[in-house]
């Protein structure tokens, strides 16, 4: 826990908002249209030194470069992976099944149909190093134009079974090849992202909400504990090479305003979770459907050497969480983990998951970050 000269550090999940312009640049490259490549990289080189400068004056720590030319936190490996072509339609998570008439109206966005998943029809192979490479760079120079400096940087990557939960299979002969193949394909991001020197993320979001996917959600609590674990299991294959200490996972019940009332317990699914190679968990605290969920990391300790990252800031809802809120959910979890786990404070989840779906308005996110910072200063000379 921090002493006197300590402030919990912050960070957020990855996704920041992107201007309209590269909105409608996204927009017109995910239509299959022709976009000037000039034009493409003058807006995101922009679009990221905002979010680096903004950062900055939001009060973060840990920072990285807001995903701004990614569709998706998932779908961008539609471009760095082969085997990939076309849509196919595909069913709502289940909660929304319960609710058809809201579920119409959640995933409505601009630039993505969210109904519509990518189909893998060939063999999966990294492609797209070059890609990569190009947004690391535009980070990095981001980082030198405005001067930034923050105590870490980090990158996000899919994890092998978001892409298996959000991409159609239509060449594996089953999902246990298909998920392994999946993981072989991103071992080359992951290592590429771990050897520029950055912190990797791995988005999962699929290990506490793949009770939710069609496949399971007649499932029995045993059976989903059961693909929970074969999904860590092809993580660590893929992770075989990069430190543990070099990554931390972000986890959470989707980014989207659900009911949630199928969402699996915390308390069931941290053993699970606690077999990751990784030495940072980022989950959700601030859902006010999972607030009380603090009390698991008291029931299942956090492993010695990983840094705890609760998400105290809700990503779902235009309410700027107050400070001393925000200190009161960092206390909570402070009192359930043992005194030398070392704790982050974040956002429940990214407020850019997916381009043109921004539940939160741009300037509001920002203003959520600022009070984030706060609500870290008045937690840490509460627990100091």
């Amino acid at each position: 826990m921090p002493n006197d000269s300590q402030q919990i550090p912050t960070t957020h999940i990855g996704s920041l908002p992107r201007p309209p312009e590269l909105l409608d640049l996204l927009k017109r490259r995910q239509d299959g249209e022709q976009v000037d490549e000039q034009e493409w990289a003058e807006t995101v080189r922009e679009a990221t030194e905002t979010v680096v400068r903004r950062q900055v004056d939001a009060g973060i720590d840990i920072a990285n470069g807001g995903e701004q030319p990614r569709v998706s936190f998932n779908w961008y490996v539609k471009n760095r992976l082969s085997g990939i072509e076309g849509t196919e339609t595909t069913a709502l998570w289940a909660d929304l099944q319960d609710y058809p008439e809201y579920a119409d109206e959640t995933f409505t966005t601009d630039v993505l149909d969210l109904s519509e998943h990518p189909v893998v029809t060939g063999p999966l192979e990294y492609t797209g190093r070059e890609e990569a490479e190009t947004e690391l760079a535009v980070f990095e120079d981001a980082l030198d134009a405005t001067g930034a400096t923050f105590d870490d940087t980090f990158v996000t990557s899919a994890s092998p079974s978001v892409v298996t939960a959000t991409h159609v299979n239509e060449h594996y002969g089953d999902y246990e090849e298909y998920l392994f193949a999946a993981a072989d394909a991103m071992q080359t991001e992951y290592e590429l992202l771990a050897e520029a020197g950055y912190t990797l993320q791995i988005d999962a979001p699929e290990l506490l909400t793949v009770g939710q996917t069609d496949a399971y959600a007649d499932a029995s609590l045993e059976e989903i504990k059961q693909a929970s674990r074969l999904h860590v299991e092809a993580l660590n294959g893929a992770l075989e090479n990069v430190p543990a200490e070099q990554v931390r996972l972000h986890t959470c019940w989707g980014s989207y305003e659900g009911p949630g009332h199928r969402d699996t317990d915390l308390a069931e699914m941290l053993p699970i979770l606690y077999e990751a190679d990784i030495t940072g968990l980022s989950v959700e605290q601030a859902n006010h459907r999972h607030q009380h969920k603090y009390r698991a990391f008291a029931e299942h300790p956090v492993p010695d050497g990983w840094t705890l990252i609760p998400g105290v800031v809700d990503v779902k809802t235009n309410i700027i969480d107050h400070p001393e809120t925000i200190a009161d959910r960092l206390e909570r979890v402070a009192d359930a983990v043992d005194d030398d786990t070392p704790l982050v404070a974040a956002p429940d989840c990214g407020f850019g998951t997916q381009a043109g779906l921004g539940m939160v308005s741009p300037e509001i996110a920002w203003a959520k970050l600022e009070a984030l910072d706060e609500g870290a200063a008045i937690a840490s000379e509460r627990l100091a």
